[in-house]
């Protein structure tokens, strides 16, 4: 199994130079990717960790490929229907490009619906326009001249660049764990990227797409050429003083209880985790970090 960390550019006072040591100790002790998050505008009644201090994602993910070299840097996630398609494919497509083909695109519908309101985007059309923005971005990223006929966008008889490293094109996490994300993740992406689901919701998860592929014919079953990559929301393994504050944690215990549930995990065909340590301090998510990798990944 793979393992990635959330970067917390949200939440607490902006320090370049602690986002800058927490990516390059990520990449130092050998995590295998690094992410960011997405929230433009949040309503001051939505109770969230995402509104203060929350810097912008792709912007934020074209500095971290200038400061690492290894690692994969990926978007967890982005809402498609915030922005225009276009822009998105060609930025993600020069972010490809700036880290030599390590890119990772997750994606989804998006949920905050006073965040739609104060982007005038409508909310009651997010599922289909983010099938839409999808396949725009999967035909500028294989096409020069790419040609599409849909409800919101028309291409034809123009040029795009640039072309992704990654062939055919970066990997597509969907995210999501509604059958309507299923459904939009066996058609539309590379991997199903749910959030914080138990080991048997995402065997039951898995079951639903691997019948869904078999009835549309489609050669896209989960543990063949559709894979899972989890994000979990919350992880603590108790360091001594650096022992994690109270918040969401679904992978929480002492290390032979984390490798429990890890395994567990993997059991049902996880090959990618992704790990948000954000309720942690400064201190305690570069101790944690630490001690997953020696005690827990070792």
């Amino acid at each position: 199994m793979k393992f990635g960390i959330c970067l917390p550019h949200y939440g607490r006072e902006i320090h370049l130079s602690h986002l800058l040591e927490m990516t390059r100790e990520a990449e130092r002790l050998g995590f295998d990717s690094i992410w960011v998050t997405d929230h433009l505008i949040v309503p001051d009644s939505v109770e969230i960790i995402y509104r203060e201090h929350m810097l912008e994602p792709i912007a934020m993910l074209s500095h971290l490929a200038a400061v690492t070299s290894r690692m994969a840097l990926g978007t967890s996630v982005i809402i498609l229907p915030y922005r225009n398609p276009i822009i998105v494919a060609k930025m993600l497509a020069t972010i490809d490009i700036l880290s030599s083909g390590r890119l990772i695109f997750g994606a989804a519908a998006g949920w905050m619906e006073g965040e739609f309101a104060a982007l005038d985007v409508p909310f009651q059309e997010r599922g289909e326009v983010s099938d839409e923005y999808l396949r725009i971005i999967r035909e500028i990223w294989t096409h020069e001249h790419p040609q599409f006929q849909g409800k919101y966008f028309t291409l034809e008889e123009v040029t795009t660049s640039p072309i992704p490293v990654q062939n055919p094109h970066p990997p597509i996490w969907v995210g999501g764990n509604s059958k309507r994300a299923m459904r939009r993740a066996v058609e539309l992406g590379d991997v199903w990227h749910p959030v914080g689901l138990a080991p048997d919701q995402i065997q039951e998860g898995r079951a639903y797409m691997e019948r869904l592929s078999r009835r549309r014919n489609l050669d896209k079953v989960p543990g063949q050429s559709l894979r899972i990559g989890l994000s979990i929301e919350g992880i603590s393994v108790p360091v001594g003083p650096y022992a994690s504050r109270t918040g969401r944690t679904a992978l929480r215990g002492e290390v032979s209880e984390v490798k429990e549930k890890l395994a567990g995990y993997r059991e049902v065909g996880v090959e990618h985790t992704v790990l948000d340590m954000s309720t942690l301090s400064y201190e305690s998510f570069l101790k944690t970090m630490e001690t997953f990798v020696t005690k827990v990944k070792a």
